[in-house]
């Protein structure tokens, strides 16, 4: 039996699995096991006791095993207990005096223990924030507190500059950012910040880059070999007898799995022309897609509340999500409402029946589809919940909050915005079914200007298609910070990318891999893949200092980039005021520019201050300005934020001195780059 499979356990009686179970189950997760005893225990005879006593407790405490967490986090749970005894042993501590450990973990030592824990925990094992602290049993405020803390010490030993600069308020969104958790409108303002703010840009680059190295250096991390075997024969003689046993129960078991499958596909086909039928006469054309193709059954649960109805019409499960279909309609008044994870929606069996290695897809309001502009009252819309553990549940969903989705009008525009809300109760408990998923291992590689780019994985999801990729980071005078992808054609079928569906992870050697989401698409036995590229942002090292000399008056000029860029004012005083812009859009060869002001060639005065002016333009060069005319931004083709004006405040160390700037440089500029190539791809 693989107990891997057993979360919770998938079995007549729990008691009757046995040792050797237990054994493969930490063999098949032993680098993430190992790391995390590692970061307590001092030496091999140690490391050998712990997952000899760590296998006895499991076995011994299965009878009392209870399936509201998973299987995982129970063992882990057990594990770090017997860390924790361990690591308090004396004896054992001076078994092995003056054993050296990796560099990575005497890093980690400096740590104090509770923040230790949790970053071994989060970045070793890749569990989520919830999680890890339910196991060190304190709150998540705490948790990234001690995440945060302890990535500040770890900056220091490894000799980042740890200041925070001037930004306070923004440090508490990093561990949220990081972990995709963040809410969209803190989202957004963040990374505008981040935009502009040439010193929160370094501060939580080198935390990011502290961040990556700590989980890379977890990655490369590798035990002795033979640990695992080490430790099996400490368990061999009284596994014998039972070992037996255990194979006649895995025939049993793979017979009875074998049985069940016919009896389910039997289930699917008695209700196919039913689902049929269903599938033609829905109105939602992204929900009759699915249906169409067997993935979902029509459920309509209901639940009312404040005069309002939600209506769950659908799910689709499978490895990347939980895509949920619904319908509000407000029965008394003329209100569009909308549902949004993590505020005021969540599922209250989250950790019995979801995974959290993949975050929930984000889905804006369709607020141009015929079914949501025919009733004032009524919305149709898409929400994503995180992919279920098991093959089927029942996910008990609590909504507390609702947002209402406000309509205005301006230039045969329209923009929405989620600023008012309803709260309220409403209750479900919904059964899902997930559905496979078919992978394919790529071994593609081409170059698209300049950049090498590699082709690793393609994943038909029912709800989705993934495409992992990879791109040489830093080039030649220039580095790589995204590639973006138009769309994916299979076997004729095209499927555009969706613009909020990329994940990047820094890599070794210089590479960056990623993956790009795109619409699922409903192929069988695929053989031809056609990548279409759309653009790729970089960042191009191109240095530039310009004097400033103040008694010449301004505004002053200087070409950089191909491009004429105005100094409108320099203002001396305490502190000293400097604004450079560029108007001109058209044919600009940067959207902006990193810059500093100096005293002189060596001493740089620290700016407090930095606002900016800007304007979104799209591919045609349509410009929409933000604090003007309303637009909503998935609809924009292509969109890139132009700087038009930089102002920066300085300050000088001493309060009764005058700020004398004296040099204007510039480092690097960013620009985006508009491709037209396709790579073809054949799939084996």
């Amino acid at each position: 039996m693989n107990p891997e499979k057993i979360d919770p356990m998938s079995i007549t009686s729990i008691r009757e699995i046995d040792v050797e179970s237990i054994v493969e189950w930490f063999d098949q997760h032993i680098q993430s096991f190992y790391i995390l005893g590692w970061s307590y225990l001092r030496n091999q005879q140690q490391m050998e006791e712990l997952f000899y006593r760590s296998i006895i407790k499991v076995h011994k405490e299965l009878p009392r095993y209870k399936q509201d967490i998973s299987f995982k986090m129970w063992v882990t749970s057990i594990f770090i207990h017997t860390c924790r005894e361990l690591s308090d042993d004396k004896r054992l501590q001076d078994s092995e005096k003056g054993v050296s450990r990796q560099e990575l973990f005497n890093v980690l030592d400096q740590l104090i223990e509770n923040e230790r824990e949790a970053v071994v925990l989060t970045y070793s094992k890749g569990i989520s924030l919830e999680e890890a602290a339910l196991l060190l049993q304190i709150s998540e405020e705490k948790m990234k507190e001690l995440l945060f803390s302890g990535i500040q010490s770890l900056r220091r030993e490894w000799g980042y500059n740890s200041s925070f600069n001037d930004c306070k308020g923004y440090y508490n969104y990093y561990i949220d950012y990081l972990e995709r958790t963040l809410e969209r409108s803190k989202k957004i303002d963040f990374e505008m910040h981040i935009y502009h703010c040439q010193h929160c840009q370094e501060d939580f680059g080198t935390f990011q880059e502290v961040m990556l190295s700590l989980a890379e250096g977890f990655r490369d991390f590798r035990m002795p070999s033979g640990f695992m075997e080490k430790v099996i024969e400490c368990l061999a003689e009284k596994e014998k007898q039972r070992q037996r046993k255990n194979n006649i129960r895995k025939k049993m078991g793979y017979a009875f799995v074998s049985a069940f499958a016919i009896l389910i596909s039997i289930g699917v086909f008695t209700g196919f022309f039913t689902n049929l039928y269903y599938a033609w006469t829905e109105e939602n054309q992204q929900l009759r897609a699915f249906l169409q193709q067997g993935l979902g059954d029509r459920l309509n649960l209901e639940a009312e509340g404040n005069g309002i109805k939600i209506t769950i019409k659908s799910v689709i499960a499978d490895d990347l999500q939980t895509l949920v279909f619904y319908e509000i309609e407000d029965t008394e008044k003329d209100n569009q409402y909308m549902l949004n994870y993590n505020d005021g929606v969540y599922a209250e069996n989250k950790n019995e029946i979801m995974s959290r290695e993949i975050s929930p897809m984000y889905y804006p309001p369709d607020l141009k589809s015929d079914q949501n502009n025919k009733e004032k009252n009524v919305y149709h819309g898409m929400l994503s919940l995180l992919p279920i553990k098991k093959n089927d549940g029942t996910i008990k969903l609590k909504i507390t909050k609702l947002q209402k989705l406000i309509r205005k009008s301006s230039v045969g525009d329209m923009a929405y915005k989620s600023m008012a809300y309803e709260a309220g109760e409403w209750n479900f408990q919904i059964p899902v079914t997930k559905h496979p998923s078919i992978e394919y291992e790529l071994d593609e590689e081409t170059e698209v200007e300049g950049i090498p780019v590699r082709f690793d994985k393609l994943i038909f999801a029912p709800t989705a298609t993934i495409l992992h990729c990879a791109f040489t980071f830093e080039l030649p005078e220039k580095r790589i910070n995204g590639v973006n992808f138009d769309n994916i054609q299979v076997n004729n079928r095209k499927a555009k990318a969706d613009p909020y569906g990329h994940s990047y992870t820094y890599g070794s050697n210089n590479w960056v891999t990623f993956q790009t989401q795109f619409d699922p698409l409903f192929v069988e036995n695929p053989k031809e893949v056609n990548v279409q590229f759309e653009s790729v942002n970089v960042t191009v090292d191109e240095q530039k200092t310009v004097e400033l000399d103040i008694s010449q008056g301004y505004p002053q000029t200087f070409e950089y980039a191909g491009s004429t860029i105005s100094i409108d004012n320099v203002e001396v005083g305490q502190p000293t005021n400097v604004v450079i812009s560029n108007y001109e859009i058209k044919n600009r060869g940067y959207e902006w520019i990193h810059f500093n002001v100096v005293s002189d060639d060596e001493y740089e005065i620290i700016s407090t201050d930095m606002d900016s002016k800007g304007v979104i333009v799209d591919k045609n060069g349509i410009e929409y300005d933000m604090n003007e005319t309303p637009f909503i931004y998935e609809e924009i083709e292509q969109p890139r934020y132009f700087l038009t004006e930089q102002s920066i405040k300085l300050h000088s160390n001493n309060a009764e001195e005058n700020v004398i700037p004296k040099w204007l440089k510039i480092y690097e500029y960013n620009t985006t780059r508009f491709l037209d190539a396709i790579v073809k791809i054949n799939l084996k």
